[in-house]
């Protein structure tokens, strides 16, 4: 859905997306390279291309429970709420797309 988008940015290597306690009002989807989650400064996992990464700030206004940063050059697409909500209306398999990836995250974090 976002690999081909007019909208991505590119960032370096490095590039901090978000760290742990912030607030966040956007999530961003990966089209090509790669970013690193990181608790308490331990790598939790790092997602590719098609991955999304800060989708709870979406949900809830709790604070970023992660750091996300670019392991690679990573391009990417930033989405609000406003968008999100768009997705989530237009596109249902969007949202049960976005369950499943916290589904998976959470299961994780468990073990």
């Amino acid at each position: 859905m976002f690999r081909s988008s007019h909208d991505a940015e590119v960032v370096p290597a490095g590039f901090v997306l978000f760290e742990e306690g912030d607030t966040g009002e956007i999530m961003f989807a990966i089209a090509d390279g790669h970013v690193e989650l990181t608790h308490r400064g331990a790598v939790i996992e790092k997602i590719g291309p098609g991955g999304i990464v800060g989708e709870m700030a979406l949900i809830d206004d709790s604070p970023r429970s992660a750091t996300a940063a670019a392991a690679t050059e990573t391009r990417l697409v930033r989405v609000d709420r406003e968008h999100f909500m768009y997705l989530v209306q237009e596109h249902p398999t969007f949202a049960l797309q976005v369950m499943s990836v916290m589904a998976e995250r959470l299961r994780k974090a468990n073990h």
